[in-house]
């Protein structure tokens, strides 16, 4: 931990170290539901569907590596156990119990809509407090933003494609 790189926070490090750790643990299952969705969806556009979830869980575990660094920097520690993800998380973990394409789209839009309101309350949170973590969350912001837009193209086109007289 650097001592002055904390020192400059102007907030309760221990309660910043609190979100970011629930955030930390939003990125594992968000990770998780989009990499086991990616194997097992079925239905139209499933190839199309399984590439994009595969890319976002990628970029999902590397949204809890710049928090776990960040959490780190801050003198904490990041959630051990996955037991303690499912205690800490702010937008849970819906199994994809339901393989349907559409089913894991909206699951997925669903948990990046979640995902953008915490990025969202972190960053009003940290915008005159803390200038490093500021950063962290605001690039996670604008790749979870990213990918809801992504997912919502690709159920549009879903639902064009259902729509179509075949």
């Amino acid at each position: 931990m650097g001592t002055k790189g904390r020192s400059i926070v102007g907030m309760d490090v221990d309660q910043l170290l609190s979100l970011l750790n629930q955030a930390f643990a939003d990125e594992w299952l968000a990770y998780y539901q989009y990499w086991l969705g990616a194997k097992i969806v079925k239905g139209p556009m499933k190839d199309a569907v399984a590439a994009e979830l595969l890319l976002h869980a990628t970029e999902e575990l590397a949204h809890a590596d710049l928090l776990a660094l960040r959490i780190i920097q801050l003198g904490g520690t990041p959630l051990v156990s996955p037991e303690e993800w499912l205690k800490h998380t702010h937008c849970g973990y819906e199994t994809p119990d339901d393989p349907f394409v559409k089913k894991i789209l909206e699951q997925n839009i669903k948990g990046e809509q979640c995902a953008i309101g915490v990025y969202q309350n972190l960053l009003q949170l940290v915008r005159e407090k803390d200038p490093v973590t500021y950063n962290v969350v605001l690039t996670i912001l604008q790749d979870e933003v990213e990918h809801e837009e992504d997912l919502q193209s690709l159920d549009e086109d879903l639902d064009l494609l259902m729509m179509r007289p075949g």
